[in-house]
């Protein structure tokens, strides 16, 4: 059974190797729109093992602290590089069960998307010293306050983990901001305490997606209070966005790439 299982990883493995790169519709778009250079999408692709479908989707890969492989999200965007919603997103796992490359009884347990890349961090700090969320008085784009990593730029003995709703976000605030480490829940309801467990003993800043009457904000502050008393340290809960936000843009439930680019809004 045991070398049954080792078989089954080795093929999503090797289908992730396979798949690395920038050719999804995804990268092209963050390219074109503006949002990051060639260089810094190239950079981003390899922080994150970003993947390419055969239809041109991208593959969020979710690999988790101890580098295994948990599943692969498929997602297809716009030339506009927002989501194409007419095409639901789909689990590579479920697909390699379909076409019986892995047990229809294998079971997937998904966790943060770069959650590997705790692996890049030193060992934490053993004091929490804690973060206040501040917003900036200059409104213009890429000029907003953040809470300070605490660490210097990435590699510092003391990283702050930022985690935000879309993989999107996390991929493009990895070069806009680069002295956080960016996770993504994949989903506003995907946030919950045995999810953040591995960044137990991180310095974590959550950035909820802004919405009308500020109830994401509020949902991922109650996450975060009941992951504080486990963790037995404070976690930041930014408020960038519910300070920031126009109602308009409250409306649209916009998130921090939306923020710091704002032309590209929906």
């Amino acid at each position: 059974m045991r070398k049954q299982i080792e078989q089954h990883k080795a093929i999503g493995h090797r289908m992730w190797q396979q798949r690395l790169g920038t050719a999804s519709e995804f990268c092209r778009a963050v390219v074109s729109n503006g949002y990051l250079t060639e260089k810094q999408m190239q950079r981003a692709m390899e922080r994150y093992r970003l993947g390419t479908s055969r239809d041109g989707g991208v593959i969020f890969w979710q690999i988790d602290e101890c580098d295994q492989l948990r599943d692969g999200k498929i997602m297809h965007y716009r030339p506009d590089c927002h989501r194409d919603h007419d095409r639901k997103p789909t689990w590579a796992a479920y697909l390699l069960r379909k076409h019986g490359q892995l047990p229809k009884e294998w079971n997937t347990d998904h966790c943060l998307f770069g959650l590997h890349l705790l692996k890049t961090l030193p060992l934490p700090l053993p004091i929490w010293r804690g973060a206040i969320t501040s917003a900036s008085e200059d409104s213009s784009a890429k000029t907003i306050c953040l809470p300070p990593s605490q660490g210097g730029a990435r590699g510092g003995s003391a990283t702050s983990i930022a985690v935000v709703e879309a993989e999107k976000t996390a991929v493009i605030m990895s070069e806009v901001k680069p002295e956080y480490i960016w996770l993504a829940t994949g989903g506003k309801t995907e946030l919950n305490v045995a999810k953040l467990r591995p960044l137990a003993s991180r310095r974590i800043i959550l950035f909820p997606d802004t919405d009308e009457d500020g109830q994401t904000y509020r949902e991922w502050y109650g996450i975060a209070e009941a992951a504080s008393e486990v963790f037995g340290h404070p976690i930041t809960v930014s408020s960038i966005l519910e300070q920031r936000a126009t109602p308009a843009q409250k409306a649209a439930k916009i998130d921090l790439v939306d923020l710091l680019f704002p032309q590209h809004e929906v």
